[in-house]
């Protein structure tokens, strides 16, 4: 893995509306050290309140958030972040991420990822990194930041969507992937061949998936609201595949793209 200081297995809240305070006291109780959230989930003040309410310090807690697509301006980033942080209820996050990249550059890149550099500086964030960006857009935002600054690309990754292209990209320049979605919005877990190692493990093809994207380096961040899922998944690390298991998981590859809005970037 790229940067080791990023928990494997992160706690997503994408998804969980209301029901992200009780599923982050859960996910605490049980082990998670990663939460993951952002300005569009609506999840931060609940996150907040669910961390001060676990018992938990600061600094036994990763959070990383996304600064908003439409929040990327100069002049409307800064108060952006600094809504975030008071939502959460810290002084800093671990990592911040740029959520989406600006489309058809409405917003300079430079102006964002000079902004995203100083939220580091100012120890605001300990850690940057970017989420959706492919190969040509990482490029140009090395060229602004420099090499070796952004530690972190956050992108749609799971069985039918392995984006190798990407993540031998990041891997070169290092730099860590984490994927959202990881379960495919749940369509991997009915598939045979999945399906079939899990029973020969006698576990679920939840499991198997996040074992595998783990076995490969990738940090993931699978979300729910269901205890029994929550801990369950928390326990993914301690499966290893063998290499024919693998293999099998590498050949369902089909570039099967979930999420793909007007504003996204083209993909590699």
């Amino acid at each position: 893995m790229a940067n080791v200081e990023i928990p494997p297995i992160g706690f997503g809240t994408s998804l969980l509306g209301s029901r992200t305070y009780e599923a982050i006291l859960t996910a605490l109780e049980v082990g998670y050290r990663h939460i993951d959230t952002a300005q569009t989930y609506d999840t931060e003040a609940l996150i907040g309140k669910a961390l001060r309410e676990s018992g938990r310090s600061r600094k036994e807690v990763f959070i990383t958030t996304k600064i908003a697509d439409k929040n990327l301006a100069e002049g409307v980033f800064k108060p952006s972040l600094e809504n975030s942080l008071a939502a959460l209820g810290v002084d800093y996050v671990d990592l911040l991420l740029i959520h989406w990249p600006s489309h058809r550059d409405v917003v300079p890149m430079s102006d964002y990822m000079t902004a995203l550099v100083d939220a580091r500086e100012r120890s605001v964030a300990r850690m940057i990194g970017v989420s959706n960006f492919p190969i040509s857009w990482l490029e140009r935002a090395i060229a602004i930041v420099g090499p070796g600054q952004i530690v972190n690309n956050q992108v749609e990754l799971h069985p039918y969507l392995q984006n190798r292209t990407l993540r031998a990209f990041c891997d070169k320049n290092g730099i860590s992937v984490t994927a959202y979605m990881p379960l495919g919005k749940g369509k991997v877990l009915s598939d045979p061949v999945i399906s079939d190692i899990a029973e020969r493990h006698r576990t679920t093809s939840a499991i198997v998936t996040l074992a595998w994207l783990l076995q490969l380096g990738i940090i993931v961040i699978p979300a729910s609201a269901n205890r029994q899922h929550i801990e369950a998944n928390l326990r993914a690390s301690d499966l290893q595949l063998s290499g024919p298991e693998m293999a099998a998981m590498a050949a369902l590859d089909r570039g099967e793209r979930m999420i793909d809005p007007p504003k996204a970037p083209a993909w590699d």
